[in-house]
């Protein structure tokens, strides 16, 4: 979750210390506090973490916290949990029963208020519904569902019955869904007709239908009625939901699952063409977003939590379902587009709701930036006293305006760092202590040993730049590739010896020791805080008849943080053209979804290679960034390409 290249020297002199107002009441209320709870975490990391998991429900005690032999982790090892029973039962079993759960708003207006009690009712139909459809623990399911409260609520009865779900983002298309079903072997989707987005229906069905021509795995579609769009139903393979639900009992008794027992595999982009299935587990990874959520966003009983993301992402995971539930929070959700029908929506419902913690990306606010500060001033938003960030680092002019019109200068922002493989946030400040400065992610959380290290493993130095790493195993760690154990330990512990885990971005340390994040290191890009494999793209590309090579790069955007610039090659047979321009960034979000669309698409003789064959990236990352190309070109195969490059650039 990385981006642009924040410069130290932007507000340098800059830091905003929590108020004495807020500090007070916070559960770490100064820098004293932090350093002497992470000096703990940090030198008896068993007995901090055994303090976090017994605020948790388990039906059977650990025997041992941790079993560590690099890179595998065994947390709470031999203890035994529902996180279903966690996020919801424990809650609905108490005073919480009648509180919010979950305040729901759709893109056309229509809400829903879901109690913790109605919500065990509706988790536990599903759950019924799940095994009524032979689903059994372990085996897969996957979710391709709008922004609406039936996501969450299949992930939680996928997690009660020790169901292993795999979300899909719901701006996915037919063949990101067929190649998630065939690695992760699910036989039941969970889907809906469509969902809204920008007044209009984005139909999701007619996507999962072809998908399934080309899989034959999958046995089960349960679909939600949610626009009420034509679709097609296969009479043997397809049923409503609400046909389901109402056929089977509210009360399922919620069994404990060892806390190594997989909870979810959710598929993010890699350096090479096929995504990753990021597996997690149960105990630890609960343990992980339970605690960040208490400390980071201070959560207490009162609260009214929104964070922005979608649940197909691991930001939806951590922050709107399992994390806030777990700490028994009211949350909101909102289906549609933050400008729909205007860049007001967001404010509008903060006032509404109350919401007191707002959790969003740079780049909504970067977009909220744009439309003006009209939108954000015709809206009360004292409600809110924390403000948060996610996706990439958030620069120093979006920190400042965000902390100024839509925290009113009193909230404190965390700006927090961290990855699908870290399961929970691992850098960011606690605000009632750390003092901030915009475009620092700041320090690490309890129990994180984060270091910046050289090529050589060596420490790096207050301003100089090297990889960012983890030197000591956390609870929400990643437990492996789904599927592909070599693949894990190549991606991220093989650039250092000792069980070192490699984040994939470069960083550097401030002099008062905040951690910089300055861009990824390997072939992925951040776009709007979505990762995005470089070879997917580029293997889009080349799938379409048209194309004969493809080389895809990263350049900067105030927007994005990073945009799509795609660089092709044609067949002989083929000519360039306005329309195949237009025609290729439509297949590649066919391909992937719209969000991977080159924002821009070069049209090119040639592309810059080796004489071993190996596309020169650096060469055109340089050229979209700066317009020119400066660096060593002696390795090249054939100089001429660079001219023929300036010019398809110029064009």
């Amino acid at each position: 979750m990385s981006s642009q290249n924040p410069s130290l020297n932007h507000d340098k002199d800059t830091v905003h210390k929590p108020s004495k107002e807020f500090s007070s009441k916070a559960r770490i209320s100064s820098m004293g506090a932090y350093r002497k709870l992470y000096k703990e975490s940090i030198e008896k990391p068993n007995k901090f973490w055994a303090r976090e998991a017994k605020e948790l429900v388990w039906q059977k005690p650990w025997e041992k916290v941790l079993t560590w032999k690099a890179p595998h982790a065994k947390w709470f090892d031999g203890g035994k949990l529902n996180v279903c029973e966690n996020c919801v039962d424990r809650h609905a079993a108490g005073p919480r029963k009648n509180k919010a759960a979950i305040i729901w708003e759709g893109e056309p207006g229509d809400k829903r208020v879901i109690t913790y009690g109605q919500l065990q009712k509706d988790v536990c139909r599903f759950a019924n519904v799940l095994l009524k459809n032979g689903v059994k623990a372990k085996d897969c399911v996957l979710i391709y569902m709008p922004m609406v409260p039936e996501a969450a609520i299949a992930m939680l009865a996928c997690a009660r019955i020790g169901a292993v779900h795999n979300v899909v983002f719901g701006g996915f298309a037919a063949e990101a869904i067929a190649d998630r079903l065939e690695d992760s072997g699910a036989k039941v989707i969970v889907t809906a007709d469509g969902g809204w987005r920008r007044g209009k229906v984005v139909a999701l069905k007619p996507v999962v239908d072809e998908a399934l021509t080309k899989s034959s795995q999958v046995t089960r579609v349960i679909v939600l009625n949610r626009c009420n769009n034509s679709i097609a139903m296969e009479p043997t393979r397809d049923v409503w939901w609400h046909d389901e639900v109402g056929t089977v009992s509210s009360k399922h008794i919620a069994k404990g699952f060892d806390s190594e027992h997989p909870l979810f595999v959710l598929y993010t982009s890699g350096s090479t063409g096929k995504p990753k299935g990021i597996l997690h587990t149960s105990g630890g990874y609960l343990t992980g977003t339970y605690s960040t959520c208490k400390y980071i966003f201070d959560m207490r009983d009162e609260d009214v939590f929104w964070c922005t993301a979608d649940v197909g992402w691991i930001t939806g995971h951590s922050y709107i379902v399992y994390g806030p539930l777990a700490n028994g929070v009211t949350q909101v959700m909102y289906e549609g587009a933050p400008n729909f029908p205007d860049f007001g929506r967001f404010w509008k419902m903060v006032e509404e709701y109350g919401v007191t913690i707002f959790y969003t990306a740079p780049t909504a606010i970067r977009a909220f930036i744009k439309a003006g500060n009209p939108f954000p001033e015709a809206h009360d938003l004292s409600s809110l006293r924390l403000l948060g960030s996610v996706g990439e680092p958030i620069n120093p002019e979006a920190w400042n305006w965000y902390h100024k019109y839509i925290g009113g200068g009193k909230c404190p922002i965390v700006d927090t760092w961290w990855q699908t493989e870290t399961g929970a946030i691992l850098i960011s400040p606690i605000p009632g202590a750390t003092p901030c400065k915009p475009g620092t992610a700041t320090l690490p959380f309890f129990g994180i040993d984060a270091a910046i290290l050289d090529d050589a493993g060596k420490e790096c130095k207050a301003g100089e730049d090297g990889r960012l790493v983890i030197r000591k195993p956390w609870p929400s760690m990643i437990r492996s590739i789904y599927g592909d154990k070599e693949r894990f330990k190549k991606t991220y512990w093989s650039d250092y010896a000792g069980g070192i885990y490699s984040a994939g971005d470069g960083a550097r340390r401030d002099k008062d020791g905040n951690f910089w994040i300055i861009g990824r290191l390997d072939d992925v890009l951040n776009v709007s805080g979505h990762r995005l494999g470089t070879a997917e793209i580029e293997s889009a590309l080349v799938s379409h008849p048209a194309v004969a090579e493809a080389a895809v790069v990263g350049r900067p955007d105030d927007m994005k943080g990073q945009a799509v610039a795609a660089f092709v090659t044609l067949k002989e047979e083929f000519v360039e053209s306005e329309n195949l321009r237009d025609e290729l960034r439509n297949h590649v979000g066919k391909v992937i979804g719209a969000i991977a669309k080159p924002d821009d698409l070069h049209f090119a003789v040639g592309l810059p290679k080796t004489r071993s064959g190996k596309i020169m990236r650096r060469l055109l990352k340089e050229l979209v960034c700066t317009g020119r190309i400066s660096g060593n070109i002696t390795t090249l195969e054939d100089g001429s390409v660079i001219d023929s490059l300036l010019r398809s650039i110029k064009r």
